[in-house]
């Protein structure tokens, strides 16, 4: 399967740019011929607007490709994050009747997440997740589908929504969980608040706040996040799903020490 395909099994886009980075190296060991092919052949395989921001920010700086080049493309996907889900939605239908595929959402592994990041007064970044009903209604009866990785004091988190029991174990239910990667030895104090769009307002509710010290590998969340049965969340006229889409949102922030 190639490269430009959009059911290419990748954990992540930030792979495949990895990827073609290296076999670029490895095929045009001259700086100049591998920024020519970078430039005009191989980066249009590289779906940069769903790469993360901490990759794009090394797109910037790497040697191999031209800095007006990789200016031109960061800042093109930089302004398709920031674009509304609606713009979002008509760029990817305008190009899913040409070869060009660049704004068009792989089958990552790994779900896309958007994050803001704020330094003052406290550490804290807001990440936004979004599902399409079918991804949940496929994580029936115990399916997990997680997040991109995203990072707060320099460490990195993740999203992971699961199909589980409740707490009694009398129904299914969907659970939401905050987990820290497997990677360093700090421990971090953060304040955490899961939220969820909802009709008929369509504007985000928290559903479940509160504090853990992670350290590690461990994870914190709910079982069921919206307190109703399994078959509820996912019914015909779910309050959950706007035009097909469960928007999440999680917010951190890192607890000062008294």
């Amino acid at each position: 399967m190639s490269t430009n395909s959009d059911d290419l099994q990748i954990a992540s886009e930030d792979a495949v740019y990895d990827f073609v980075l290296k076999w670029a190296r490895a095929q045009y060991p001259k700086l100049e011929d591998r920024r020519e092919v970078l430039g005009s052949h191989l980066a249009q395989y590289i779906r940069f607007p769903y790469m993360t921001c901490r990759k794009l920010k090394k797109v910037l700086t790497c040697n191999d490709f031209d800095q007006d080049v990789a200016s031109k493309l960061v800042l093109e996907a930089l302004f398709y994050k920031a674009d509304t889900p609606y713009r979002q939605r008509s760029l990817a239908a305008e190009e899913s009747v040409t070869s060009n595929r660049r704004f068009i959402e792989r089958a990552y592994k790994y779900r896309p997440v958007k994050v803001v990041e704020f330094e003052l007064p406290r550490q804290q970044c807001v990440v936004y997740l979004d599902l399409k009903r079918e991804e949940c209604v496929n994580l029936f009866p115990s399916g997990r589908v997680y997040s991109q990785a995203f990072h707060l004091g320099g460490q990195g988190f993740f999203l992971s929504a699961h199909c589980n029991m409740d707490q009694q174990s009398s129904f299914h239910c969907l659970g939401l969980f905050l987990g820290m990667q497997e990677k360093g030895s700090a421990s971090f104090a953060v304040d955490y608040e899961f939220a969820a769009r909802l009709k008929p307002t369509e504007e985000f509710i928290c559903k479940y706040k509160g504090n853990y010290t992670f350290t590690s590998g461990k994870a914190v969340g709910y079982r069921n996040l919206f307190a109703v049965p399994w078959t509820s969340f996912v019914a015909e006229d779910s309050i959950y799903f706007i035009n097909g889409i469960l928007h999440l949102r999680a917010e951190l922030t890192i607890r000062l020490c008294s």
